[in-house]
């Protein structure tokens, strides 16, 4: 049994957003940190100094990298250059050109392995980085498909079969054969910039986009974790097929749904990545009026910087209260952050942050 927790939610990036967590628990007398993303390259030497400082050091026993964007995967570089990462721990992080030789049929245009290989590495420039520093550094990298453990965490998303398609399914990696051939998910839609536009709506009224993440975004790893009774559940950037798949798997690992108290929102709060099915299954149905301030039933953190116009978007933010939450968004400035815990050694210098309001409009189809 845990004795403390606690986690941080760092803010990270300038305008843009991003995601670092960093992570700590006591259980059976041993002291266990995650670093879980590392916002932009810019910001890994914030991540060192926020271990430092709150954590007693740089040593770590896990580093995971959700998935490959460079807003979660550049400032790793730095914690696995400048981290002392424990021998019994190591790097999580999927490489899809250690699936090349399953894969090589649904790429036309490859006839060797090792062409396919060298393809996906420069398709994926921030993974193999990582690959190369751990490799130079003797740190362990092992793979989070589900069912994997990390810690006291469990990947619940994604399985092995779906990350291999998605592998194929994306517009990063090489021309593919028909995508028929493994009946892939639907192609990858990356949208244009578009004027958004809001509407006044009622309690309990929800509208997400139609229009899905992207397929990086779906590769996230999902954790849920366990710690002095709080239920935990950290997203990265994954969308409606990811969650949808580890709420499948939830049960496996004793998670009976809905039932979440601290839920990180993910890709920042976009319209993309949730939808009102996927909240009622994770985090229970619309109540019927907002519950008094300071009487959350969970917990939802946000990252994402006040400078980015487009996260978090109001119809999550509005999907989350309706629920019972008590949302809250990084502050954007770089070397504060966004602390949730339980018995954990008090800071001096911990600054409260107000729960967002409940907006009274929302974007528009």
């Amino acid at each position: 049994m845990e004795s403390y927790f606690e986690i941080d939610f760092l803010s990270v990036g300038e305008a843009q957003s991003g995601d670092a967590i960093a992570l700590r628990y006591e259980r059976d007398g041993g002291t266990y940190v995650h670093v879980v993303d590392g916002g932009f390259q810019e910001d890994g030497p914030h991540v060192v100094a926020h271990l430092r400082k709150y954590y007693g050091g740089t040593g770590v026993n896990h580093v995971v990298l959700t998935h490959p964007d460079g807003d979660h995967a550049g400032g790793l570089r730095t914690v696995l250059e400048e981290c002392a990462v424990h021998p019994r721990g190591g790097l999580w992080m999927l490489r899809p050109w250690l699936y090349a030789a399953e894969l090589l049929d649904h790429f036309a245009r490859f006839t060797t392995v090792s062409g396919l290989e060298k393809a996906l590495r420069e398709a994926y420039p921030n993974v193999a980085a990582l690959e190369e520093i751990a490799e130079r550094r003797a740190i362990p990298i092992y793979e989070p498909l589900q069912g994997a453990r990390i810690g006291a965490f469990t990947v619940l998303a994604p399985s092995r079969a779906r990350y291999l398609r998605l592998i194929v399914d994306s517009d990063k990696t090489p021309k593919q054969a028909p995508a028929t051939s493994m009946g892939l998910l639907g192609p990858l839609h990356r949208l244009a910039a578009k004027v958004v536009a809001y509407a006044k709506a009622a309690w309990g009224d929800e509208v997400f986009s139609a229009e899905p993440t992207t397929v990086e975004n779906e590769m996230s790893v999902v954790q849920y974790g366990s710690l002095c009774d709080t239920k935990i559940l950290l997203t990265g950037d994954v969308g409606r097929d990811g969650l949808s798949e580890a709420a499948d798997f939830a049960p496996a690992v004793g998670l009976r749904l809905p039932g979440i108290d601290r839920f990180d929102v993910p890709h920042h709060g976009s319209r993309r990545n949730v939808s009102t099915e996927v909240l009622d299954r994770w985090l229970g149905p619309r109540l019927p009026q907002q519950l008094p301030k300071g009487q959350g039933r969970f917990r939802a953190y946000v990252s994402a910087n006040p400078d980015d116009t487009d996260h978090p978007r109001r119809a999550v933010v509005r999907g989350l209260i309706h629920r019972g939450a008590d949302v809250r968004q990084t502050t954007g400035q770089r070397g504060t952050y966004l602390r949730t815990s339980k018995n954990a050694p008090p800071r001096d210098d911990a600054v409260p942050v107000d729960p967002l309001p409940y907006p009274e409009d929302q974007e528009e189809e």
